[in-house]
């Protein structure tokens, strides 16, 4: 099957690309124009942008925390049509399947669930398993976990903290790995109800620091693509930007990736001890090449914050909007669902304000990643509207006249001119990510790529426009016209593939058989557990 996509804008950054031209897919994948070729499909792409399908880093889209929001507050979900009965786990509101069609009508194609507990992994890929359309990858949680912990705090080499995290990854068909407030959820156990960067976990004796200094190095020699996924200490803190910084600081030449930096910004000027420090992280992130980082950025109106975090999400109970909360503990990390309604009052502003204000001060759209922190922040749906505040200052103007002002003026957000090019979004949420998670098959329009293509409509409301694109390719297939879904398919869940050390596995073994009385076996499945054919793509790892 030949398909050309004619007259298009064609946007590639990757490939320095960016003019009218026509675009050739042949079945899964995107192709040189054919000498003499003559399309067996025409899209007429006149007056349109042609990007790559693009890439969210960092969404809450699978796994225990969703459900469990999903069942804390059916109140929700009452808007939302029925989704097909084949869905077992799509049983309740904003389900799974849903998932996909609505990141799919905005032109997105692969999104990373950012935390998933190695216990809970078959779990966790079922439910990804049934999210159609678009392709999926996760992040393995490490950096709470009893086994971990235990060798650093014995002084294990090197050598053996890398298998370790390279049995988790493989085990969990993961695509990296992610750490979660180190040591925190640990300590917690304990009474500890505070814990920051330089702070120790009773009874391990090691830092915070520490933890996340040991999981970076085995990241970088095990060659995986994406550098270890940080959650910092004391998100949500009015005064988190000092943790921010000494983080940031601690990257000390090797690559390191901050999750939802928005969370982290937050000052102690003004009466009510709380103002923004967008301006001196984003400097801070601007001198400090090896970072990486997504926003976590807040929209308006009713969310659901679900975390891993449980030292964290346990003292946000009191603010829960509405009154209802689950905190669960575990073995690892344990977590929480809280609830919570972003409004235009001072804290909210100030948050809403902090986000754009790192989106549009870190110079490098290759460096910050477009992100909500889906549900934390607000749900992906609300994209469109922030790609309209990002490009477009009279949008922000217009969106702040209506917030406090005491709040805004501790903020730099109004004296910023800059305005998101289309060029800055396709490298934002195209290929920065792609080179990110070391994904060379997707993020670009070049020849031999997947053909995940997403075509907008040009128009003065950008909201609008990416909002509901025109046309959107998966693999070839064409998923979405005219903003609705026309045909549904399967995508797969992107992994590495480390080889596991015989000597590591043994040893897991026998962890695993004097801690819980199970078989390494129970915590381990087959590829064959997923009920789809073909349901994991293999990436390499760096040589």
């Amino acid at each position: 099957m030949l398909t050309r996509i004619s007259g298009g804008e064609i946007i590639d950054p990757a490939n320095h690309r960016a003019g009218k031209g026509d675009l050739w897919i042949e079945d899964d994948r995107i192709v040189e124009a054919p000498e003499g070729g003559v399309a067996d499909k025409v899209i007429d792409a006149t007056g349109c942008i042609v990007m790559a399908g693009a890439i969210d880093i960092h969404s809450h889209i699978g796994g225990g925390n969703v459900n469990t929001a999903r069942l804390l507050l059916p109140e929700q979900h009452a808007a939302h049509l029925p989704r097909p009965a084949a869905t077992p786990l799509s049983n309740a509101g904003w389900s799974t399947f849903e998932t996909g069609c609505l990141y799919a009508k905005m032109g997105f194609t692969t999104v990373v669930e950012p935390a998933m507990s190695p216990g809970a992994a078959l779990h966790t890929h079922l439910e990804l398993a049934d999210i159609p359309i678009i392709d999926k990858a996760t992040l393995a949680i490490l950096g709470n976990d009893d086994f971990l912990l235990s060798m650093i705090r014995d002084n294990a080499s090197p050598a053996m903290i890398e298998d370790y995290v390279a049995w988790t990854i493989g085990a969990t068909r993961a695509l990296g790995i992610k750490v979660i407030n180190a040591g925190a959820a640990a300590a917690f156990k304990e009474d500890v109800r505070t814990f920051s960067f330089d702070d120790v976990v009773p009874s391990y004796g090691v830092s915070s620091r520490k933890i996340v200094k040991t999981l970076q190095a085995a990241v970088d020699r095990l060659g995986v693509p994406h550098p270890l996924h940080v959650h910092c200490n004391n998100l949500g803190v009015a005064g988190a930007a000092d943790t921010a910084a000494e983080t940031i600081s601690a990257a000390e030449g090797l690559p390191l990736h901050l999750a939802h930096l928005q969370f982290y910004s937050y000052g102690t000027e003004g009466k009510r001890k709380f103002s923004s420090a967008a301006a001196r992280l984003a400097e801070l992130v601007n001198g400090t090449p090896e970072v990486t980082i997504d926003i976590g950025q807040v929209m308006f109106g009713q969310t659901v914050t679900i975390s891993s975090d449980v030292l964290r999400q346990f003292s946000a109970r009191g603010t829960a909007s509405p009154k209802k909360t689950v905190i669960h503990d575990g073995d690892g990390n344990g977590g929480g669902v809280v609830p919570y309604n972003y409004r235009n009052n001072f804290y909210g502003s100030m948050q809403w304000a902090i986000g754009l204000e790192l989106f549009l001060l870190i110079t490098d759209p290759w460096r910050v990643f477009f992100t909500t922190d889906h549900p934390n922040g607000a749900p992906f749906t609300t994209y469109p509207a922030l790609f309209e505040l990002l490009m477009s200052r009279a949008a922000r103007e217009a969106a702040a006249a209506e917030l406090p002002k005491a709040a805004l003026s501790l903020s730099t957000l109004s004296s910023i001119e800059r305005e998101y090019s289309f060029e800055e979004i396709a490298i934002m949420t195209r290929a920065a990510p792609a080179k990110l998670l070391g994904l060379s098959d997707r993020g670009h329009l070049g020849a031999g790529a997947i053909a995940d293509v997403a075509i907008y409509r040009r128009g003065h409301d950008i909201a609008k426009m990416l909002g509901a694109a025109a046309f959107v390719f998966k693999n070839g297939d064409l998923v979405v016209k005219d903003g609705q879904i026309i045909h549904y398919r399967w995508g797969r869940a992107l992994r590495l593939n480390p080889p596991p050390d015989k000597a590591m596995v043994r040893r897991l073994e026998n962890y695993h058989q004097q801690r819980y009385g199970l078989s390494l076996d129970w915590f381990t499945f087959p590829d064959s557990a997923i009920a789809r054919e073909e349901p994991f793509r293999e990436v390499p790892c760096r040589s």
